[in-house]
């Protein structure tokens, strides 16, 4: 990993990272989804054997395919799993909000009330791991949310089928249905429809290039939660913290991808030294040692600052995915923090805890998203529409106020809709 010295004249430079420039694909994948629109299934198969390489006959998956994923699977994985969709399951339920009324003035009474997106869609990606675990954590709060029909798209093996664990997580999870179709031709299928497979109203979870380029082209057509790019962590610590802790923390982010990001900020040279000979010197022993390696030869960074308070300030720039928070007073850090996805306090919280386990959601803003947006949640299926009503004095009363602004606008029917409730017109 690189070592720098901070200077906040480069922040800019400082906080690139690899993203996924969707520019590059926007015709390939503007051409999948135009052949899905019009060919339907057969596009789909026919996109399926081409980039997976195998002929789908059966785009939906059977209720007899996952009776013998449950009989296949391994035990402990099983337990695993049910334990994390539990977490899961508890978690998201308490993010459910409540509807609400409110008197605005006497006789104006407004308010929200709260209700479920109808159908959505989980992508699952493929490639170069099984996710069993973003299936739960997409399905799950939809059907907290209350979602009627949530279904699962996920790349295909090259027999043809879906691996045991994916099946059996969305059965856990709640899925109504489950397809045998990944990449951008998935996209298009679910914003769009097939004989097969009926469109949804929005569209959720990780990808590909081709898969977020395909998100944002549909998007309008369907609504998505926000684009993702590559993951990424930042390690944000002290001379408390453990580098060993640390040097791991970064190695699991590293072996996610060639193209993911790694940072350790900190205003500890010690730190920043140890850690970095930690780092070298484990990623020779990883499993996924050359996915490591190259992810931090491209993008991994170890920044020192003058102080804490400036490494703070760098992290709020950065934006980060995951943020990981180890310092002599982790709370007082947390407080001044305002941009990151998901955050982890303390020398015992790993990011493998959110991933699989405490029971917040994985899916998250990359590519300083975290400025805008929070990570997936119920509330991402969930719609607020507002309701009012209004007493005979009470719009009498807001008379007043609507009168001479759509007299302002020009809009005289709206003012007599008004006038005429009050015996004025």
């Amino acid at each position: 990993m690189e070592m720098i010295i901070y200077n906040k004249n480069q922040v800019n430079e400082l906080i690139k990272r690899s993203q996924s420039d969707v520019n590059q694909v926007l015709k390939t994948v503007t051409d999948i989804i135009n052949d899905v629109k019009e060919g339907k299934d057969e596009a789909v198969k026919s996109y399926t054997e081409k980039f997976d390489g195998v002929l789908v006959e059966d785009l939906k998956v059977t209720e007899k395919e996952i009776e013998e994923a449950y009989k296949n699977l391994d035990k402990k994985l099983l337990d695993s799993l049910e334990s994390a969709a539990s977490n899961i399951e508890k978690f998201h339920t308490a993010q459910i909000p409540k509807d609400w009324m409110m008197e605005v003035r006497p006789g104006i009474t407004a308010g929200q009330v709260i209700r479920p997106i109808n159908s959505v869609g989980c992508y699952i990606p493929g490639g170069r791991a099984a996710y069993p675990s973003s299936i739960l954590m997409t399905v799950i709060p939809a059907k907290i949310a209350g979602v009627k029909r949530v279904i699962c798209c996920t790349p295909p093996n090259k027999e043809g089928k879906i691996l045991d664990a994916i099946l059996v997580a969305a059965d856990l999870a709640g899925a109504d249905e489950i397809y045998k179709v990944g990449g951008a031709q998935a996209i298009a299928a679910m914003a769009y429809g097939t004989e097969t497979l009926k469109p949804v109203e929005k569209i959720v979870g990780p990808g590909n290039i081709f898969v977020t380029a395909a998100k944002k082209l549909v998007y309008g057509e369907v609504d998505i939660e926000f684009p993702a790019g590559p993951s990424e962590l930042l390690v944000l610590a002290d001379e408390t913290a453990n580098p060993e802790y640390v040097a791991y923390d970064i190695l699991s982010q590293a072996e996610h991808d060639p193209n993911a990001s790694c940072f350790l900020v900190t205003p500890s040279i010690d730190l920043a030294e140890k850690t970095d000979y930690l780092i070298y010197k484990y990623a020779e022993e990883a499993e996924r040692s050359e996915i490591i390696k190259e992810s931090l030869e491209k993008y991994g960074q170890i920044i020192v600052t003058k102080d804490l308070d400036e490494a703070i300030d760098f992290t709020n720039e950065y934006a980060p995915e995951h943020l990981i928070i180890t310092t002599e007073d982790d709370e007082k850090t947390l407080n001044k923090i305002n941009n990151a996805g998901s955050i982890f306090l303390g020398n015992y919280s790993p990011v493998a805890a959110g991933d699989y386990g405490s029971g917040t959601n994985h899916v998250l803003p990359t590519g300083r998203g975290a400025r805008m947006y929070s990570g997936l949640s119920t509330e991402a299926f969930l719609k607020k529409p507002t309701v009012q009503t209004l007493s005979k004095e009470g719009l009498e009363l807001l008379s007043k106020t609507i009168l001479p602004i759509a007299d302002y606008e020009g809009f005289a029917a709206h003012a007599d809709s008004v006038k005429v409730r009050l015996g004025k017109k």
